[in-house]
């Protein structure tokens, strides 16, 4: 029910009222354009001071969740499905250092590469990319050059007929969940993993198990019971450090995972979002088991996060079928991106700004790691993130309200976790948004806000 009875609200009250009616609208208690009660009105029924109501209130605007109008109250505009991503949004005119958006470092050096090669197109675009509604004709050429740069990513492929291109990892990783799964099949997981996988798999009809984890990602043990108990159609990894807690999955770890894979016969879809951002990789799981899985990489990790390409390199068995799942629902990776990308990759711009990515981001790990020197913590391998474990008695939702309070917006692990699996307390920090001097400032923040008493932090109301 909602609202709620006031022996059931928690400290901070604010805080745990807006989660409550977040869960109301997820239930389907409340539903989209419910009108809320006044707020004089539900402090009074409550029993709680109007600043707190309007704190609820003011939170459940921040995450998008209700809309105030003027005269006419707030309403409920969205479910918490959409509320609960791991990115925050500043509002306007806030001074918030957001480490919530996994994002690469961006400079003037990306704008003048995207200036120079958009001239250059200007002068004549091959008429394919133009007029061709043709998917495999217009990317004909492009997918020449993805093999190049798939190969930096430790995928060497006799051919590009295996090569599906796409309009991001997303599109990516949609067709390659319609290509390996029907309604009803279970996917399984790491129990703390991909955000946008949990409401993806939800779409489409299938149900989601998270397997448990350790230092280097899924264990075995915990995916071979998943055969054993349950028809498991495909496993979704992400070996290379993308989950939120960047564990880095080792060589004999991926050969165990692609043994029962073969015992059981199920399908992988390998998430390798970054691509060649680690230096000195290990070969990607799709190497061992090219006839069973489906890998995925792109650009907007790595070299700019407009560039909206991405490549799904499907098993030998099963291009048709990934071809033919992608053309329904996208028909095309947008020619002019594919232009650009192929163009970055054949005269060594995409391998130029790789490079500077990489020295950017190396230089905040030499950071972060000075700072958090004392704080137990774990780095992704390129280095695009960091997770923080929160000591006891850090609770997630009140350290990531404490520290938008110190201005610095964070993602609380439970935004990534798989619906009924538990995970330690911790938040993921990424590294790649703000400058490097406000960078070394939110985590100064949030280094004093770790070893504070939560008490003496957040009010009580």
């Amino acid at each position: 029910m909602w609202p709620p009875p006031r022996e059931t609200l928690e400290r901070p009250v604010y805080h745990s009222l807006a989660q409550s009616l977040m869960r109301a609208i997820d239930a389907g208690i409340v539903t989209p354009g419910t009108k809320l009660p006044p707020q004089r009105r539900l402090a009074f029924d409550l029993g709680v001071s109007v600043q707190t109501i309007g704190r609820a209130y003011e939170e459940l605007t921040r995450l998008g969740v209700i809309s105030g109008q003027v005269g006419r109250g707030s309403f409920v505009l969205a479910k918490p499905t959409d509320a609960t991503m791991p990115w925050q949004r500043p509002r306007q005119g806030e001074d918030v250092v957001d480490c919530s958006m996994l994002l690469p470092v961006t400079g003037q050096i990306q704008t003048d590469h995207m200036s120079r090669v958009l001239r250059e197109m200007a002068r004549g675009l091959p008429q394919e990319v133009l007029f061709s509604f043709r998917p495999r004709q217009a990317l004909r050429d492009h997918c020449d050059q993805a093999r190049i740069w798939l190969s930096g990513c430790g995928l060497d492929l006799d051919g590009p007929e295996r090569i599906v291109p796409t309009n991001g990892n997303t599109s990516a990783m949609l067709c390659a969940l319609m290509t390996v799964a029907n309604p009803g099949d279970t996917i399984v997981a790491e129990n703390m993993g991909h955000h946008t996988l949990p409401p993806l798999t939800s779409s489409l009809g299938l149900k989601l198990q998270g397997l448990e984890l350790d230092d280097q990602g899924i264990l075995p043990d915990a995916f071979d019971r998943a055969c054993r108990t349950g028809s498991v159609k495909a496993l979704f990894v992400m070996p290379a450090g993308l989950g939120p807690t960047a564990h880095l999955m080792g060589s004999e770890r991926r050969q165990a995972l692609v043994q029962l894979a073969r015992k059981h016969d199920v399908w992988i879809v390998e998430n390798d979002a970054w691509g060649p951002l680690q230096e000195n990789r290990l070969p990607p799981i799709a190497t061992l088991a090219p006839e069973r899985t489906f890998y995925f990489t792109g650009l907007s990790k790595c070299v700019l996060p407009g560039l909206r390409i991405a490549w799904l390199v499907t098993p030998g068995s099963h291009v048709h079928a990934a071809r033919t799942r992608h053309l329904v629902t996208s028909w095309v990776a947008t020619p002019l991106m594919a232009e650009i990308a192929s163009r970055w990759i054949a005269d060594g711009t995409a391998q130029e700004l790789l490079l500077w990515q990489r020295a950017q981001l190396d230089r905040r790990r030499m950071l972060v790691t000075r700072l958090l020197q004392d704080q137990t913590h774990r780095l992704s391998a390129a280095g695009m993130h960091v997770w923080l474990p929160l000591p006891d008695p850090w609770q997630e939702d009140r350290f990531v309200t404490a520290a938008r309070g110190a201005g610095v917006a964070v993602a609380g692990g439970a935004r990534f976790a798989v619906e009924g699996g538990t995970h330690r307390a911790g938040v993921r920090i990424c590294l790649g948004g703000p400058s490097e001097a406000r960078l070394e400032t939110a985590i100064k923040s949030l280094v004093h806000l770790v070893n504070a008493d939560p008490a003496s932090v957040l009010p009580d109301n």
